[in-house]
Parts: structure tokens; C-alpha cells; sequence
């Protein structure tokens, strides 16, 4: 595998649930260790448009040509806005990997749609969606993959992996996002 693949990686900014819409960011990044561009889309909050910003933050990208791969903080962005990472990856052409620090409680993220939305049921299908994986590479971090199988998704993780759990294109995402948001930067992913 090539060390310098071209990945996007995403996350949110900070945000309030009385916000009407968040501010997401993308880095693209060769592998783990040189910063290219810096994109920026917004999502509604708790809404259904996470998966077509991304798919529109890549096509319109001077970037897209380049890009091999696209990595996400977790499978939603603004709350609730889950991502489908098969549609994602049908329209873009690229494989989508998330990641998160923390195994999800499903029983708990049930509760809280089910709680919360009229559409619980098809916001859970798109979560559903894909297998989670347990992957340790000196820490532990979830994830799941479309699009690429799971050998190829570890070795990509690993090689966007510089120091600690998270891959520095979703780390670098997240630091510049609350340095946006907030005037600093400060916090894990």
C-alpha cells in the first residue's frame, strides 16, 4: 500500500442542540503525515444530510481525483445525523471507514432515537448498517468499513495512525474544527 494514499478525514464542530446546523470539516491528508487542504461543509443538526455533505464535499473537491479513502469521527455528524457509509461509498466511489474510541451501546443509541425522532426506525437501519469491528493497533478503536474489505481498512488505519487511537486525518479534522468553533483547539476525538 501506497504510504502517501490520499484520505479525507471528518468530523464536526462543536455544537449546542439549539443550533440549527454545525459546521463539519474535512482534511485531506497524505496517509498519516502531510496535511493537503482543508474543506468545510455544515450539516443540520439531528438531520438527514450527513451523507450527502460529504458526498458533495468530495465531488466538489479540486481534491476528489486524489482521494483513495474517507474516514468519519463515528457514524453521525450534528448529533443524530447519521452517515450511510454504503451510499457514500456508492456515489464517491470510495471506501468509507468510521471510528470511534468507544464500543457503541446500541441498546442506549435505540433508546435515545426512539425516543427522540419519528424516523428512529430508518436512522437505526443506516447505523445497522455494515459490521462493527474491534481493532487493535497498541489501543482499541471501532470501526466499521464500506467498500474496502478489513484487511486493507487496518492497514490504512495503521498507516494514518501516528500516535495514539485515532487516525491523524479524523484528528487533524477535529482539531481544526473546534479551533473554528471555539477560538482553540483542545479535546479528544
Amino acid at each position: 500500500m501506497k504510504k502517501e494514499i490520499r484520505i479525507l478525514g471528518i468530523d464536526d464542530m462543536p455544537f449546542s442542540f439549539n443550533d440549527e446546523k454545525t459546521g463539519i470539516v474535512g482534511v485531506v491528508m497524505r496517509g498519516g503525515i502531510y496535511l493537503e487542504g482543508v474543506l468545510k461543509s455544515e450539516v443540520e443538526i439531528d438531520g438527514r444530510d450527513a451523507s450527502d455533505a460529504i458526498i458533495n464535499m468530495v465531488k466538489n473537491s479540486r481534491h476528489a481525483g486524489q482521494l483513495k479513502i474517507i474516514m468519519v469521527d463515528g457514524i453521525a455528524l450534528g448529533g443524530f445525523n447519521v452517515i450511510d457509509g454504503e451510499k457514500i461509498y456508492n456515489e464517491t466511489n470510495l471506501p468509507v471507514i468510521t471510528v470511534t474510541r468507544e464500543k457503541p451501546n446500541m441498546e442506549k443509541i435505540e433508546d435515545a432515537l426512539k425516543k427522540h425522532f419519528d424516523d428512529w426506525k430508518e436512522r437505526l437501519e443506516i447505523i445497522n448498517k455494515g459490521e462493527m469491528h474491534e481493532i487493535k493497533l497498541g489501543y482499541t478503536i471501532y470501526s466499521k468499513f464500506f467498500g474496502i474489505d478489513e484487511k486493507k481498512a487496518k492497514e490504512i488505519i495503521k498507516l494514518a495512525t501516528v500516535r495514539g487511537a485515532i487516525p491523524e486525518p479524523i484528528r487533524i479534522a477535529h482539531l481544526i474544527a473546534t479551533g473554528i468553533k471555539k477560538g482553540e483547539s483542545k479535546g479528544r476525538c
